[in-house]
């Protein structure tokens, strides 16, 4: 039997994940991309603005409206910066447009959290209507929801390697510590002094320590899953590649069976099934190159042996399982689709 291909709209589909988005949603079996929207580059060429596309898809980018994003999809990722996406989101939200929503706008549980580290919510009545995208932990969840906030690069990568040791209660809730190390993609198409490649192209340097947004969005689902409050230290640093996250979790084992082979038979036992994540043997190490281009996790658990300190790690592409491709991943579990169709293909290695 034929199913009709389900109808989409990358709003926001000219950065760097909407891009991404737009490559992913091309291959996929069951999803027809109708439109790619902009907002600057709104009436220019799409494979102009998308070189990647040339001979592959024509046409112009289109402005964002509403009404005809309602008449010609069946589902939207929206790929907008936090605020203006969710005035975006709240506009499709009203003409009956289930959203996939890539910014941090409807993450937060908590609108107070929220706007402590983004400013005022546009939109806060929407906030109790979404559900966090991270299939892996909200799998049930998001079968039913209308509003996807697909999590990000950071708090993907760390959520998942720490998340089997707060959910079997193998870690401390305090103490932990994130070093996590990103691919410049990771801060968005537009050009910055910060991210110019003379500036990234030969070092490696910590940022926003210890007051990055990302921060919170961790302790936020570790916390749900120990169902009391969780401490995290975040320190991000930008490393000279263009795509990969490396998360490196540091926390104090919570008694003496908290063994790196328990951490890894936690981690098995919870993401058993998954087409994505995979739980390397004990002592292995995650490396980026091994994911790059996939829907790929990568996740890892050593101990020190002399101060007993848990090692949590895990890889990660940015731009995919970090992104656009948790936001397929999650539209497949909305639509009741193989969680991994259009996601099967491996990394680009090397």
């Amino acid at each position: 039997m034929t199913h009709k291909p389900i109808r989409a709209v990358v709003v926001g589909g000219t950065g760097y994940t909407g891009a991404e988005l737009v490559r992913l949603a091309r291959s996929h079996p069951s999803l027809e991309l109708t439109t790619i929207v902009g907002n600057t580059t709104a009436g220019e060429p799409i494979d102009k603005v998308l070189p990647s596309l040339q001979g592959v898809m024509s046409g112009d980018v289109q402005p964002f409206d509403p009404d005809a994003i309602a008449q010609d999809a069946d589902v939207a990722f929206c790929a907008l910066p936090h605020a203006a996406s969710a005035e975006a989101v709240s506009a499709l939200r009203q003409r009956g447009v289930p959203v996939l929503d890539l910014s941090a706008d409807f993450r937060f549980y908590d609108l107070a959290v929220y706007e402590a580290w983004y400013g005022k919510h546009p939109v806060p009545e929407l906030l109790n209507a979404a559900v966090y995208g991270l299939v892996e932990l909200h799998r049930e969840e998001i079968r039913g929801a209308d509003l996807i906030a697909v999590p990000g690069c950071y708090p993907t990568a760390s959520t998942l390697a720490l998340a089997p040791l707060i959910e079997r209660g193998l870690i401390k809730h305090e103490g932990i510590v994130v070093d996590a190390k990103s691919g410049v993609s990771g801060a968005g198409r537009a050009l910055s002094s910060a991210t110019h490649f003379p500036e990234v192209g030969e070092g490696v340097r910590a940022y926003k320590a210890g007051a990055h947004r990302h921060g919170p969005e961790i302790e936020q689902e570790l916390a749900r899953l120990a169902g009391a409050p969780v401490r995290v230290t975040f320190v991000p640093h930008l490393v000279p590649m263009s795509r990969g996250i490396l998360a490196t979790c540091y926390a104090q084992p919570s008694s003496a069976s908290a063994t790196a082979e328990a951490c890894t038979l936690a981690a098995r036992a919870l993401y058993e099934g998954s087409p994505s994540v995979h739980v390397l043997e004990v002592g292995e190490h995650p490396d980026t190159l091994w994911v790059r281009g996939s829907n790929r996790v990568h996740v890892a658990y050593t101990q020190d042996p002399s101060s007993g300190t848990i090692v949590a790690m895990s890889a990660i592409d940015n731009l995919v399982k970090g992104a656009s491709g948790q936001a397929i991943q999650c539209l497949n579990v909305r639509f009741g689709l193989d969680e991994g169709a259009g996601l099967g293909a491996t990394a680009q290695w090397p």
